[in-house]
């Protein structure tokens, strides 16, 4: 069974133009009410939430938990292989950082993994990750309120007489693994965190560290948003725009922390006299690059892996290599030189920077031509760069308003983003959807919509 029916009985009543314009009205005031905003653009911009069965989210769930398996225990190996993190490009101010003690086991306590979950013309799904975000997850926060948001719609409202509707949290989840890594670093003695939010000021995300500090406050946990700058560690306390506090939630990433203080900065100075409990640690980087993939795609590190891991990133993660002058097997186990091949079949494959988010130097090889293709591989040899396989990409039909007030239904792109805690499970899902090949909000376009569960009554 898949989603289509229930899908397409979501349209049948969207279309009844009442409810898509009151649906709309409600839910454009209630996201300015809780301002759900990416920037300055509304997070949401389409009337109908991503919607699965329990079987097709079950699977979705037990695959990507069976992939981050593989992930987590790549990060122990890394920690321990310094030929492994030379692979990955980590550098020597990195280095320092992945191996100071954090205080507690997980090197992932929080983390997303990104892929496409498409559909067949058969029904069956094929789901292929492209990126793990395993630094500072963003819209945890953000698509639990889109789900508040949506069950109050008079659409949604008319669609649960015939469907059951399951939400997705992930904000629970995430305070949950929160408080459970402060306590095994402070030794199990109880206490409730104080939390700095931390990133720089005008981010677009900052609307979001304002829903997790509201989330906090109801939970009775002290929180202080603000800027690296705004942050000083004296006499063994770390200081938090004048507030004393205990624990960073780190949104800020570390290549822009080192990139601005190397590793002159209180969270460093205090971390290293354990002041501090960090979410997530800074050996989060080892996975956070996209030299990841390529690490658990290279057939010169099958022998790490065991023949499930195997079996999992042959089913799970696209061909993936750094850029480099080698040899190496291609998507069908050839041997080939690696440059003049990845020139030869460029529309087939991307071009991703190693250390970059947001979509900034991503090059798509079917949507870019000949010479400026050559032009960026020839970038990428100075660069840590990765170049991965083309995945299929997962398109649906989404309903929104148009500036007449036509309720319009176009074709969009729909990336996947499950939320990982404590590196085993799953809980909660971001879903992304743009028009553009680029699926990523921060490059300038797209909408974020919630996740559902949804089974017949």
């Amino acid at each position: 069974m898949t989603s289509s029916g229930a899908i397409s009985h979501y349209h049948d009543l969207i279309h009844q133009h009442s409810l898509a314009h009151d649906s709309w009205e409600l839910l454009s005031a209630r996201m300015e009410e809780r301002h759900m905003f990416f920037g300055e653009r509304l997070l949401c911009t389409v009337l109908r939430p991503l919607m699965y069965t329990p079987a097709e989210w079950r699977y979705l769930t037990t695959r990507t938990e069976l992939v981050l398996r593989v992930f987590d225990r790549l990060a122990q190996v890394m920690l321990e292989n310094a030929g492994l993190r030379a692979q990955a490009g980590v550098t020597p101010e990195e280095e320092y950082l992945i191996h100071m003690d954090h205080g507690y086991r997980t090197p992932i306590p929080t983390a997303r993994l990104d892929s496409f979950y498409a559909q067949n013309v058969d029904g069956r799904r094929t789901l292929t990750f492209v990126e793990f975000n395993g630094e500072s997850p963003t819209s945890m926060a953000y698509s639990d309120v889109l789900s508040d948001l949506f069950l109050e719609l008079p659409v949604m409202q008319a669609f649960a007489e015939r469907y059951a509707l399951r939400p997705l949290p992930s904000k629970k989840p995430a305070l949950d693994e929160f408080l459970r890594v402060y306590s095994e670093w402070r030794g199990n003695r109880h206490k409730l965190p104080d939390i700095a939010i931390v990133d720089w000021h005008g981010v677009p995300t900052t609307s979001e560290f304002e829903l997790f500090a509201e989330y906090f406050a109801e939970n009775g946990i002290a929180a202080v948003i603000c800027a690296p700058d705004e942050m000083e560690f004296r006499r063994g306390q770390l200081y938090a725009n004048g507030t004393p506090v205990d624990f960073v939630y780190k949104r800020v990433l570390i290549t822009e922390l080192l990139r601005k203080y190397g590793l002159a900065h209180p969270i460093i100075e205090a971390l290293e006299a354990r002041a501090i409990c960090v979410v997530n640690p800074f050996t989060c980087k080892l996975l956070h690059k996209k030299a990841s993939f390529a690490i658990v795609s290279d057939e010169r590190n099958a022998h790490l892996l065991t023949e499930a891991e195997r079996e999992a990133v042959r089913a799970h993660i696209p061909w993936t290599r750094i850029v480099a002058e080698r040899t190496t097997l291609d998507p069908a186990g050839n041997r080939i030189d690696l440059l003049p091949w990845v020139s030869a079949n460029r529309e087939r494959l991307v071009l991703k920077p190693n250390d970059e988010y947001g979509g900034k130097g991503v090059h798509i090889g079917w949507e870019t031509d000949q010479t400026a293709w050559d032009a960026a591989l020839a970038t990428a040899g100075h660069e840590p760069t990765i170049i991965q396989e083309r995945a299929q990409i997962a398109y649906e039909e989404f309903p929104a308003l148009s500036d007449d007030g036509r309720v319009v239904v176009a074709r969009r792109l729909v990336d996947v983003d499950p939320f990982l805690f404590h590196g085993e499970r799953v809980q909660g899902c971001l879903c992304r959807l743009s028009s553009e090949t680029l699926l990523n909000v921060t490059a300038g376009g797209g909408s974020v919509v919630p996740v559902f569960v949804v089974e017949e009554n």
